[in-house]
This record gives C-alpha cells, sequence and structure tokens, in this order.
C-alpha cells in the first residue's frame, strides 16, 4: 500500500503483526489518511514475523506488533526480536486493545519503544499513527517510551 506523495520525501517501510483481518484493513485505511509514502507489509503472527526479519532483507523502519496472536502472541515475539542485536535499532509499537500500565510497563522493560491502543475511533488511530511516524522521523522513538492512550 502506497500514498502519493513527492519523490523527495521518505517513504517508510512498516510491518504490521495482527492475526485479525479487521484491524489490519482499518490500520491500512488509517495509514493511506496519513500524508505520507509507505510500504506496509503485514504478517499474521510473530513466527512469520521473524522469519521475515531473519531473511535479512530490507529491515522496516518500524514495527507494530499485536499482543494476543496464535502461535506466537507478541510479547514472545517482542523478546525474540530484542535478543537479536541486529534489530536493536529498529522500533516496535505495541498495538493491542489491552490496556494494564503494569503490563504495559513490564513490555516496555523488555523492548517495547510505545504502545498504541487500539481505538474504536478512526480518527484517533489516524492521528496517533501520525504522531508516530512523527517521532520516528524526529528519532524520538529511541527515547523514553510512551502510551498513546485514546478511549
Amino acid at each position: 500500500m502506497t500514498t502519493s506523495q513527492t519523490t523527495t520525501e521518505k517513504k517508510w517501510t512498516i510491518f504490521l503483526t495482527d492475526d485479525d483481518s479487521t484491524d489490519q484493513e482499518i490500520f491500512i485505511d488509517a495509514l493511506a489518511e496519513i500524508d505520507t509514502q509507505v510500504s506496509l507489509r503485514t504478517f499474521n503472527n510473530g513466527v512469520d514475523l521473524l522469519t521475515e526479519l531473519e531473511a535479512g532483507t530490507d529491515l522496516p523502519d518500524i514495527i507494530f506488533l499485536d499482543l494476543y496472536m496464535p502461535i506466537m502472541d507478541g510479547s514472545d515475539c517482542l523478546i525474540k526480536i530484542r535478543e537479536n542485536p541486529l534489530f536493536d535499532n529498529v522500533p516496535i509499537v505495541l498495538y493491542s486493545t489491552e490496556f494494564d500500565i503494569d503490563r504495559i510497563e513490564e513490555l516496555f522493560e523488555l523492548g517495547a519503544n510505545r504502545y498504541l491502543r487500539k481505538t474504536s475511533s478512526f480518527e484517533s488511530l489516524v492521528s496517533s499513527l501520525e504522531r508516530t511516524l512523527s517521532s520516528l522521523d524526529r528519532n524520538a522513538l529511541s527515547g523514553p517510551a510512551l502510551i498513546n492512550i485514546v478511549v
């Protein structure tokens, strides 16, 4: 999926790992609303994501990772990604409906860079994605962990 934009602007490579096809479609639609070039790859579970990352082709600029998936859930996938130093500079945004501050804090300790709560508001998702990419553009995702809370 690519939105039209000038050729001088950076094209973001985003990996989304989420087993829910409806959530994937909403995410894709929200990205289409953002005024930037995006190349999106989707995965249905952590094993498929890890296989792609370990293939060593092109690394994404950012990974959005759902917590609850079959085969390998998001927290186990996060741990596996952070065990490999090749992926140290790839920001990981957890993208989930769960909202448990203690759990989120634990995920930050495991190496997550940001937590984005899934919301029923399409406009909030677009806004959160814009802020996330803007932070990445400013190289700010490597700083303190952030939680985007939208209810």
